[in-house]
This record gives structure tokens, sequence and C-alpha cells, in this order.
């Protein structure tokens, strides 16, 4: 029996219709951009693993700091005890992030980091004995699955079984020329009862690669410091490189209250969770009352190995190797995006650094749940090629390991399904 058989008797795998999907692909290894299956295919893998995998699989130098460490600390808990890789990790950490931002708070995943982002903003007023809950956020965002990272997403077949359930959030456009003076204005009506807004910055990930300008973003968060308005910068997904420069919040001039991180942090290799705030946040905390105290915690927060992972990753993201291949991969998709884009099944095709997405023309709105969307994703498939479309926006978000001649070859399908499908 294979591997695929043997996962389909008894796994449930996310995002999956149970009943109507196929056997899963059994991966036995990984190396640079490629994986290979059970029976030897290999295929490229265009959308880095869920988006974590920054610089290939299996890459030797976390395997080895990884495998250091697991022979001295393997976890320890972090209420009351810490350790060396937590404690580096935070400092180099703090290095590379906005200067406002002063304390490292660990969790295991990027739902979870926002959840404590939330927590942290619901609970600094809660500390002033303010009321104010409310949540601003942009609509078609995406912030995770748990429940608190769920409410302050837009509301889509991901949460449409629990929106009843969900506490308040006021959602409002992407900010553009046209309507950023209605936005700001809206911000100052709300200003009493808000808690936070949480955004991501310059792309909407799951919302359809869905991509905006840093200018008006920077209105928006210089408007709402100005009104007193915490902030919280998503950058579970593109931080590290991903949208061309080491943080999305790099292409702007405001800067955030609170900054969350995860994916690639530890480069793909496993789970780990970061949110980040400012000394004026911590210091509401601070009390002789430990009903102020943040009451959050995770089992395996800071745990050793992942926080080692993070260190090697963060070695990698730092050398001239990966900006270099950073800036290579930016150029060769704004090549292909220039040829794309005139293709007549192409609605719109745009780019944000690393990030490349076509919406095809289905002659309808968007939708995640676009029949088009296994059409395609198969076609790849069998092609050697992971792609997962969304509903029916094909994006190609590569490991920075990937080569020229692996980019080519996957901008040759999508011409291909283009004129085929």
């Amino acid at each position: 029996m294979t591997l695929a058989e043997r996962d389909a008797q008894i796994i449930w795998h996310p995002y999956t219709q149970m009943q109507t999907a196929g056997l899963p692909v059994g991966i036995v290894r990984g190396e640079g951009a490629l994986l290979f299956d059970e029976n030897g295919k290999e295929y490229i893998d265009a959308v880095s693993s869920w988006w974590v995998n920054l610089y290939g699989h299996a890459h030797p130098h976390i395997a080895k700091k990884i495998a250091e460490q697991l022979t001295k600390l393997e976890h320890v808990i972090f209420a009351g005890f810490t350790h060396q890789p937590a404690v580096e990790l935070a400092e180099r950490l703090l290095t590379i992030i906005p200067d406002n931002q002063k304390r490292v708070f660990y969790s295991d995943n990027g739902s979870t980091a926002i959840e404590v982002a939330i927590k942290m903003c619901l609970q600094y007023w809660h500390n002033q004995g303010k009321s104010r809950t409310k949540m601003l956020a942009f609509k078609n965002a995406y912030h995770g699955d748990t429940f608190g990272a769920m409410a302050v997403s837009g509301r889509s077949a991901f949460t449409a079984a629990f929106d009843n359930l969900l506490f308040e959030v006021e959602f409002i456009d992407l900010p553009t020329r046209e309507n950023i003076e209605d936005l700001k204005s809206h911000i100052s009506h709300l200003k009493s009862d808000l808690a936070c807004f949480i955004f991501e910055p310059l792309i909407q990930g799951s919302g359809g690669m869905i991509m905006y300008e840093a200018e008006w973003l920077d209105e928006l968060l210089k408007h709402c410091k100005a009104e007193n308005v915490l902030t919280i910068d998503d950058e579970v997904f593109t931080g590290f490189g991903r949208t061309g420069k080491p943080f999305a919040c790099d292409y702007l001039t405001e800067q955030p209250d609170i900054m969350c991180f995860s994916k690639g942090l530890t480069g793909g290799t496993m789970a780990l969770g970061v949110t980040t705030c400012t000394s004026e946040i911590y210091n509401m905390f601070l009390s002789d009352d430990k009903m102020k105290t943040l009451f959050h915690g995770h089992s395996f927060t800071a745990n050793p190995i992942a926080c080692t992972a993070a260190l090697a990753s963060m070695d990698l993201f730092i050398s001239e190797e990966t900006k270099g291949n950073i800036k290579r991969i930016k150029e060769q998709h704004s090549l292909f995006k220039a040829k794309v884009e005139k293709h007549p099944k192409v609605r719109t095709a745009r780019q944000t650094g690393t990030i490349v997405a076509l919406e095809w023309e289905t002659g309808n709105s968007t939708s995640y749940l676009s029949p088009l969307r296994d059409r395609l994703y198969n076609y790849f498939l069998e092609a050697g090629i992971v792609l997962r479309p969304l509903g029916n926006i094909v994006y190609i978000l590569p490991p920075y390991c990937i080569t020229n001649d692996q980019l080519n070859y996957i901008y040759t399908k999508i011409f291909d399904a283009l004129n085929e499908i």
C-alpha cells in the first residue's frame, strides 16, 4: 500500500473536502526548490510549501544548527526560565525591524502571533480602565484560522460556519487616492471604540494576492497615530524579503505599534510565532496588580529548536546570496508579468517583490471556490509544479533558491495552461 493510500484511510487534511478529494501526493524528500514523491516524480515547489520555505528544502545550514541544538536543549518551560536561542533571536530580530519595536513575545504559529497581538491591544485599554473593544480591519483580509484571527479576517468561506460567534469588527476598503479622506474620517468617528487597526501590508495574500500602494497605507497609519488607535502589522506572510525589502513596513514612513511574524521566520523548517511591540504597550502591563499581567502562553513557547532554526534562517536571510536571489526573482517575475498581462485570458497581472499573480478571466468575479481552481491545480501538478490557485488567481511565490530555468519552466506552463484550458 502506498503512502498516499495509507494516508487516505486515517488522515483529515486542511482546506480539503475529503469526500471529493483525490489521493494526496506522498512526498518523501525535498532538496532546494524541488520535492520528490514516493514514485520518484519531482515537483517544483512554486508556492514555498504554503509560503514558508525561503531558502529551499532540507537546507544544510539550518539542519546542522538544529542537530547541534538537539544535543544541548530540546525544550524548557518559558515561564520563569530562558535560554540562549530565545535571547539571541530576540536580540537579532529587533535589529532588523523598525526601531520602535522593543519587546518580543513568542508563540508557535502565525495565527497565535495574531491572537497575542489582539489580546495585547484589548488588554492595553482594559489595564487603563477603558472600554475599547472594536477592531478595524480591511475587507478581504486573512489573518488566520483561530477565533480571534478569524474574527479580524474578511467574512468568506473560511468563516461562514462561525460568523455569528465572531466579535465585532469594522471592515473598510483598501486605501486609495480616491477614498483616503473618507477612510480617515471614518476612523475619527470610531476612534473612542477602537482597540486597534490590523492590516496585511501591501498584499492581501489569501484574499487573492490583492496588492495596494504603500503611500495610502502610510496615510492611514499616520491618521491612526494621531487619533490614538493602536496598529498591528501582520507580516506573517510578507516578512523576510517577500515584497523585495526585508519587511513590507520598510516601504512605509509610519511604523506600527505591534508586528507579527511566522512562516519564513524559521526558513520554513518548523513552527514558530513572534509578536513584537513598543515599550509603550509593554509598559502598560507592568504593575503590582497581577491582574494586569498578559495571561497568555503555549507549551512550546520559544522552543529552543525552533528558535535555533530561526537563527540559522536569519544567517541565510542577511547573506549576499539571498539578497541577490531576491533581486533576480523580482527581475524574472517582472519580465513574465509584462508578457502574460497581454494574454487575452488574463484579466489583470500584478507583482510585488518575489510575488507575481495573474487573474484568469472567467467572466465573473473572483471566487476561492471557482471550479477553475481544481483544473489548474491538477494541470500544474501533472506538469511537475506545485501551484495552489486562489480560485481563478494563479500566483508564483517561490523559495529564493529557485533557478531561472525552473522559473522559466513555470512561466511556460502557465502560458500553456492559458492556451489549453
